[in-house]
């Protein structure tokens, strides 16, 4: 298996991205972010449907691996693996980010991302801040769209964070009454920086003017495919390298019409399993939603107290439980 060099170069050479990976089973050779298509002299297509078929993990069904484009230069999957830690930095209850002072939680995260790269020596791990951009609030607000958007100079908090560890950046979104048409543009100028990816909450997009909260809400395939042509153009007009959808998902009616969701070469998909309870009741929700409805890459939350209200810490997955799962989730996710 080749040695290979994987770099993402970050907007105007002010934030470099790189890692030197000795173990990698990627074969993607200094290929730069601004292209927009491979390169047959530098894309080891052998080596590229090989991670895919251990990322599947010997599944039988014909449901795994997804039929996909070949990925273009600068994809992040299935060429590492991404851990992050999801937060608002306005709230200590929202997750592990916004919770620990910064420096605790990079502490944290490096210690997570070590375990996994030790796990799983096959794939470079990546450190990841996933950031909740916009809230759902249980109040409609001046415009009673009932979400709120953070200012940004807390977005660009977390862009300056990210920079310290070398970490990607995830802007997540929680629509409420508003929709992916009208928040996407509004974090244009954060998902025009080659790091900066994009995640979507269903949970909270109420189609039928609930109040976030009180019930689960949902996305349509259609919904999605807005998300997704959005960032499908913004990579062609920049140059940049694949961004990463998150979507997640723990209920049937989160994510409608699934098959429908475009696949293309310019935005890698992300179904992420975000269920909180006991190790029985997470794998059962993967199995129902994540195994049996295939997009192109999983990803699983793990909630550090959540998941452990029942059981104790004993009911926190690790990855060595995780990279049995069929597939092995490529996006794991801290709260």
């Amino acid at each position: 298996m080749k040695k290979i060099r994987y770099c993402l170069i970050s907007l105007l050479s002010l934030l470099i991205f790189s890692c030197d990976q000795n173990k990698s089973a990627a074969s993607q050779t200094e290929q730069s972010s601004t292209k927009t298509g491979p390169e047959k002299d530098k894309f080891d297509t052998a080596a590229y449907h090989k991670i895919i078929q251990n990322i599947t993990n010997g599944d039988t069904t014909g449901n795994w691996p997804v039929k996909a484009p070949l990925p273009l230069p600068g994809s992040i999957f299935p060429f590492n693996r991404v851990i992050a830690f999801y937060g608002n930095l306005y709230s200590k209850r929202m997750g592990i980010l916004g919770e620990l002072p910064k420096d605790s939680m990079f502490k944290k995260l490096q210690e997570e991302v070590a375990h996994w790269q030790q796990a799983d020596s096959s794939l470079p791990v990546l450190p990841a801040l996933h950031y909740i951009a916009v809230t759902a609030q249980s109040l409609p607000g001046k415009d009673g769209k009932y979400r709120l958007r953070m200012p940004f100079h807390q977005i660009d908090t977390i862009i300056k964070w990210a920079k310290e560890i070398n970490a990607l950046v995830f802007v997540d979104i929680q629509v409420g009454h508003s929709t992916l048409a009208e928040e996407v543009p509004q974090l244009e100028k954060y998902l025009k920086m080659p790091q900066v990816h994009f995640g979507i909450d269903p949970e909270f997009s109420m189609k039928k003017g609930e109040r976030p909260g009180s019930v689960i809400g949902t996305f349509d395939a259609a919904d999605i495919n807005v998300a997704i042509d959005y960032l499908a153009d913004l990579v062609k007009k920049n140059n940049l390298p694949p961004k990463i959808l998150v979507i997640h998902r723990f209920t049937q009616g989160m994510v409608t019409n699934y098959q429908n969701i475009k696949n293309i070469p310019e935005v890698q998909v992300v179904i992420d399993m975000d269920g909180w309870g006991d190790k029985i009741l997470k794998r059962s929700t993967w199995l129902r939603y994540i195994y049996k409805e295939p997009v192109q890459f999983t990803g699983f939350k793990i909630f550090y107290k959540n998941d452990t209200k029942k059981g104790g810490k004993d009911q926190l997955y690790q990855p060595e439980e995780l990279l049995r799962f069929i597939p092995k989730p490529n996006y794991i996710q801290y709260q």
